[in-house]
C-alpha cells in the first residue's frame, strides 16, 4: 500500500470496475440507495478490495470493521460513530425510542443531506443480530431519500448470504489468472524466485493470492531461489493452516473437529457406494460413523452447510475446495483435540488395563479421566484382590510344584524357566474369581458412565454403560438391565435415536415392568403412539405405588413420552421427597432435571424456574455441570417468558457453553428455543425464525426429536411475521399429523393457532382462532391459551374492530399477570391501550407515590438519563438488582421504557417523588 496509489490489487480490475458502476451508475438518480455484495474465501483480496473501492470512490467513505456480534446493537453504535462523533448517543436514543425501526430511521436521518456517501462493511453476517436486522429494515423502507446517493458495500465469505439483501447484485472474486499471480509473485519475491520454483509455486497455488503471499514468506532464500532442493511441497499444510486459521479458529470447537473429521473421511471407500473418486467428497454416512467412532458431536455439520464451508448434495458433502479440506485436516484433526477412540480391548483387563490407559494417557498427553465417586462396592482393589490373593495363597504349593516340574522339563528342552512361568501364569485364577472380577469390571465401568453423564460428554457415558451391560448381562442381570437404562438416557440427552434403540435391547428374561418400559419407548421412538401407549400406561401405574426414586423416575420419564405432565410432575415430586428422605444428594440434580421440565411442558413457569434454580445449586454442589447446563436452558426458557433478555442470555449462553462440546443435544435446543422467544418477544421475528428453523427440520442435523415438535408453534408465529409463510405452512402440516397422536393436550390447541396465523380470510382467520380457544379448555395450559387470546385480540385491533379486541387482551393480561409473564403482560397492556380501553390509558403522575421508597429514587435518576450501572453505582446497588427494581416500576406503572418514565415524572411536577437523598440499598 502507498499514499499515491492505495492498496494494490492484482487481476481484480474488473471487479473493482464492476463495483463502481453498480454503487455509482451514471443513469442513477439521487435519492436512491445501492446495496452490492462482494464475497471472497480467506486471503483472496475480499478487504483489499472495499479498501480501493473506499479510495476511489468520488465522495465520503467509511470502512466499518465488524464489531463484537454477540453485543445487540454494537455494529449499529460503530456505523453511527463513523458517521459522526455524537454518533453513538444518537443511536442510543433511536435505540431505547424505537428499537429496529427507530435505528432504520436515524440512520436515514444521519446520512440525509450528505454528498455522496460509501458505507464498506466487511464481514457483514459475523456482526450482530439487532444491527443487521436495522440496516435490513433501512435498505426496505420506500420512499425518496433527499437528494444524497449512499453506496453500501457487504462483504462476505462464500456461502454466507445476506438475508436483508437478497436481490441486490453480487460480484464474487474468483481466483487469479496466471498473469495476475505471476505479477503477485514477482512484486513478493522481488524478483528473486528462480524460474522452476516461480513455476511450480505457481502451480501449486493455483491462483490463490494468500496462499502465494503466505508461500514465498516461508521459504528459505535458498529454496526460492533455486539453489536448495525443498522438501516437499512448497505450498505445505502450515501455509494453508496459517491463511485458512482465521476461518477456523472463528468457528467453535466442535465445529472445527467436525470440518476436520469430514476432511479425514473424504476419499474414504462407502461400502455401499462406489469406489472413491473425488478426494474433497465424501458420503454422509461415513462422516457420522468416523465422528460417532472419535466422540465428535455433529450437532454443527448444519451450521458448516449454511456457512458454505460444506456443500450437502444427495446425502454427499463436499469442499468447496481442496485448500480448506487440507486446512481442516489439521486445524481441525480430532485427534489432535483431547478426543480419542475407544479400542475393543480397552476393557479386556480391568486392573492392567487402567494402568495402561493411564501410561497412554500421559504419553498423549489427554490428561487423567474423570475420578468416579468413592462407592466401595464397585472398586476392584476392594471386591477382587482379598479373593485373588486367597485363591493365591491357597494354590500356592501347587504351583511351586507345578514350576518344578516344568523348570525340569525346560533344562531337558534347553528353554528358560521363565517362560514355563509366564506359561502357567496364563492359565489366571478360578472361574469363580473370574466371575468375581468381571462383576467389578461391570461396576467400575458403570462408575465411569456415571462420570461421563455428569461431567463429560454422554455419548462417552452411553459407550461406558453399555459395555457394562454387556459384561453383568450374565452374571447380574438386573444391574446390566440398570446399565442399558442408563445407556438409553444419555443417548436421549444426545438426541440419538439409534443409540436409544440399541440401548432398549435388553435380554429376553428382563422383567414385566422392565420389559414394558423398554418396548413403550421402543414403540415412540419408532412412532407407533398406540403401542407405546398401552406399553407405558402401566409402568406409570405401577410407579404410583412405588417408593424407590429408581423407579419412580422411570414411570415419571414414561408419563412425559405419554405427554402426561400433570402424573410426571407428580411421580418426580415424590422421587425428589424420597431421594431427600434417603439423603441421597448425586440423584437430587438428575430428579430436579427432569421435575422442572415436567413443570415446563404444563406451562407452569413459575415453579419450572423455582425447580430449575434448586437442581442448579444441587448440581453445582455434586459436580454435575451437564445437569447444571439443562437447568440453565430451562431458566433460559423461563426467563424468555417473564421477559427478562439479560437473563434469557445468561443462563442460555452457560446451557451453550457446556451441551455443545458436550453433545447435550436436549438442553442445546432449549437454549435455543428460549434465545428465539426472547428474539421473538423483541421484535426481531426474522432472526427467530432463523434460529428455529433449524430445531424443527427432521433427521438427524435437526433439534433434538422429543422437543422439534414442541418448538413448531413458536417457529411458525415467528415465520409468519417475517414472511416465511411457505415454511411454516410445511410445519404446520406436520405438526397437525403429529397432534393426531394425542401425547400432547395443547397440540390440537396449537395448531388451530398456527392455522388462524396463516389463514387467508378473515372469517376463516376469525373460525380458527374460536376453534383453539374451545380447544384450550381441554388442554390445561393457561399459558398457551393467554397467547391465543393476545393473538386474537391484536388481529381483532388490527381489523379495526377494538371493542371486540378488548375481552381477549383483558383475560390475555390478566393471565399473563397471573404466570408472572410480564414480558407478555407488557405487550397485552400496549395492546389493550392502544384500544382506547378504560383502565388502560398510561398512568397519571399520582400513581408515582404508589413506588416504594427505592423504586422512587430509581426512577428519578433513570429519568434524568442515568444509565442503570450509574444507579447502581449512586445507589451502592448492583446492576442486578436495579434492573429488577426497574421492571417493578415499569409493571406498577403500566408503562414500558424509560421514555415513557421520564415524561410521567417530568409530568409530576418539580417534587413529584419523596426524594430525600442517595442512601444505602435496602
Amino acid at each position: 500500500m502507498t499514499a499515491d496509489t492505495g492498496p494494490v490489487l492484482y487481476g481484480r480490475e474488473a471487479e473493482l470496475a464492476a463495483v463502481s458502476q453498480l454503487l455509482c451508475p451514471k443513469s442513477a438518480p439521487p435519492g436512491i440507495e445501492r446495496v452490492v455484495r462482494v464475497t471472497g474465501g480467506p486471503g483472496e483480496g475480499r478487504s483489499v478490495l472495499l479498501a480501493r473501492a473506499a479510495r476511489d470512490f468520488p465522495g465520503e467513505a467509511y470502512t466499518v470493521d465488524p464489531p463484537r456480534r454477540h453485543v445487540p446493537w454494537s455494529g449499529a453504535r460503530a456505523l453511527f460513530t463513523a458517521l459522526a462523533p455524537s454518533g453513538a448517543a444518537a443511536c442510543r436514543a433511536a435505540r431505547l425510542a424505537r428499537g429496529t425501526d427507530g435505528i432504520a430511521a436515524a440512520l436515514a436521518a444521519c446520512l440525509t443531506g450528505r454528498g455522496p456517501v460509501l458505507l464498506c462493511l466487511d464481514d457483514f453476517p459475523l456482526w450482530d443480530a439487532h444491527s443487521r436486522a436495522a440496516f435490513a429494515a433501512h435498505w426496505r423502507a420506500p420512499g425518496a431519500r433527499g437528494t444524497v446517493r449512499v453506496g453500501w458495500l457487504v462483504a462476505a465469505a462464500p456461502g454466507r448470504p445476506l438475508p436483508a439483501a437478497d436481490a441486490a447484485p453480487l460480484v464474487r472474486l474468483p481466483r487469479l489468472g496466471r498473469a495476475s499471480a505471476r505479477a503477485l509473485l514477482r512484486d513478493a519475491t522481488g524478483g528473486r524466485a528462480g524460474p522452476a520454483v516461480a513455476e511450480r509455486l505457481l502451480d501449486e497455488a493455483a491462483g490463490h493470492p494468500g496462499v502465494l503471499v503466505e508461500a514465498v514468506r516461508r521459504l528459505a532464500p535458498g529454496v526460492l531461489a533455486g539453489t536448495t532442493p525443498p522438501r516437499g511441497r512448497l505450498v505445505d499444510d502450515a501455509v494453508l493452516t496459517t491463511v485458512y486459521g482465521g476461518l477456523l479458529g472463528a468457528l467453535p470447537v466442535d465445529g472445527r473437529r467436525l470440518l476436520g473429521v469430514v476432511a479425514r473421511a473424504c476419499g474414504a471407500p462407502d461400502p455401499e457406494g462406489p469406489p472413491p473418486g473425488d478426494p474433497d467428497r465424501t458420503d454422509v454416512r461415513t462422516v457420522l460413523a468416523l465422528a460417532r467412532s472419535l466422540r465428535v458431536p455433529t450437532e454443527t455439520l448444519d451450521g458448516l452447510v449454511a456457512a458454505g464451508l460444506l456443500h450437502l448434495r444427495d446425502d454427499e458433502l463436499a469442499f468447496p475446495e481442496p485448500f480448506l479440506r487440507r486446512a481442516a485436516v489439521h486445524g481441525g484433526d480430532a485427534t489432535r483435540t483431547g478426543t480419542r477412540t475407544r479400542t475393543p480391548d480397552r476393557y479386556r483387563d480391568e486392573e492392567q488395563g487402567q494402568d495402561r490407559e493411564q501410561e497412554q494417557d500421559r504419553e498423549q498427553g489427554w490428561g487423567r479421566e474423570p475420578k468416579p465417586a468413592p462407592d466401595r462396592t464397585v472398586r476392584p482393589d476392594r471386591t477382587v484382590r482379598p479373593d485373588h490373593d486367597r485363591v493365591q495363597a491357597r494354590d500356592r504349593e501347587p504351583a511351586r510344584e507345578r514350576t518344578r516340574l516344568s523348570g525340569a522339563g525346560a533344562a531337558a528342552s534347553g528353554l528358560p524357566d521363565r517362560h514355563e512361568r509366564h506359561r502357567a501364569d496364563r492359565l489366571g485364577p478360578p472361574p469363580a474369581v473370574r466371575a468375581r472380577s468381571a462383576a467389578a469390571r461391570g461396576r467400575t465401568l458403570v462408575t465411569r458412565g456415571f462420570a461421563a453423564l455428569a461431567s463429560g460428554p454422554v455419548m462417552d457415558a452411553h459407550e461406558a454403560f453399555l459395555q457394562a451391560a454387556k459384561v453383568l448381562r450374565d452374571r447380574e442381570p438386573a444391574e446390566a438391565a440398570d446399565a442399558r437404562f442408563l445407556a438409553m438416557e444419555a443417548a436421549w440427552a444426545a438426541g440419538d435415536v439409534g443409540a436409544c434403540l440399541a440401548a432398549l435391547d435388553l435380554a429376553p428374561a428382563a422383567p414385566g415392568t422392565e420389559r414394558a418400559f423398554a418396548d413403550g419407548l421402543r414403540a415412540a421412538l419408532t412412532v407407533r403412539p398406540d403401542r407405546a401407549r398401552a406399553r407405558l400406561a402401566p409402568v406409570v401405574a405401577v410407579g404410583a405405588v412405588r417408593d424407590e426414586p429408581r423407579l419412580l423416575l422411570r414411570a415419571g420419564s414414561a408419563a412425559l413420552v405419554l405427554g402426561d405432565v400433570t402424573a410426571a410432575a407428580r411421580l418426580h415430586g415424590r422421587a425428589l421427597a424420597r431421594a431427600r428422605a434417603e439423603q441421597r444428594t448425586s440423584l437430587l440434580p438428575r430428579i430436579l432435571e427432569h421435575l422442572a421440565y415436567a413443570e415446563l411442558r404444563a406451562g407452569r413457569y413459575a415453579r419450572a424456574g423455582h425447580t430449575a434454580g434448586e437442581g442448579l445449586r444441587a448440581a453445582r454442589a455434586t459436580g454435575q455441570p451437564n445437569s447444571a447446563a439443562h437447568q440453565h436452558a430451562v431458566l433460559a426458557l423461563v426467563a424468555s417468558v417473564t421477559g427478562d433478555g439479560s437473563s434469557v442470555a445468561e443462563h442460555a449462553e452457560r446451557a451453550l457453553a457446556i451441551g455443545r462440546p458436550h453433545g447435550l443435544a436436549q438442553a442445546v435446543t432449549l437454549a435455543e428455543w428460549a434465545l428465539a422467544r426472547a428474539e421473538l418477544g423483541g421484535g426481531l421475528a426474522a432472526q427467530a425464525a432463523a434460529r428455529l428453523a433449524p430445531l424443527v427440520r427432521p433427521g438427524p442435523r435437526g433439534g433434538h426429536f422429543a422437543l422439534r415438535m414442541l418448538a413448531v408453534p413458536c417457529f411458525v408465529e415467528a415465520a409468519v411475521a417475517s414472511g416465511r409463510v411457505a415454511e411454516a405452512r410445511g410445519a404446520t402440516e406436520e405438526y397437525a399429523l403429529w397432534s393426531d397422536f394425542g401425547i400432547d393436550r395443547t397440540a390440537p390447541a396449537q395448531l388451530a393457532r398456527c392455522r388462524a396465523l396463516l389463514a387467508r380470510h378473515g372469517e376463516e382467520t376469525s373460525r380458527w382462532f374460536g376453534e383453539a380457544l374451545r380447544r384450550h379448555e381441554d388442554g390445561g395450559n393457561d399459558f398457551e391459551r393467554a397467547r391465543t387470546l393476545f393473538a386474537y385480540g391484536t388481529w381483532l385491533r388490527r381489523r379495526r374492530r377494538p371493542g371486540e379486541a378488548r375481552g381477549p387482551l383483558r383475560d390475555a393480561l390478566v393471565t399473563f399477570e397471573r404466570a408472572a409473564a410480564e414480558g407478555w403482560a407488557r405487550q397485552a397492556r400496549a395492546e389493550l391501550r392502544a384500544t382506547g380501553a378504560p383502565g388502560a390509558r398510561p398512568p397519571e403522575p399520582s400513581a408515582l407515590a404508589d413506588l416504594t421508597p427505592q423504586q422512587q429514587r430509581i426512577a428519578r435518576l433513570v429519568a434524568d438519563g442515568a444509565t442503570n450501572q450509574e444507579v447502581a453505582a449512586r445507589l451502592t446497588l448492583s446492576p442486578r438488582t436495579v434492573d429488577h427494581h426497574l421492571r417493578g416500576i415499569y409493571a406498577r406503572l403500566q408503562i414500558r421504557s424509560r421514555v415513557e418514565l421520564s415524561a410521567l415524572i417530568a409530568g409530576a411536577g418539580p417534587e413529584p417523588l419523596s426524594w430525600t437523598g442517595p442512601g444505602p440499598g435496602h
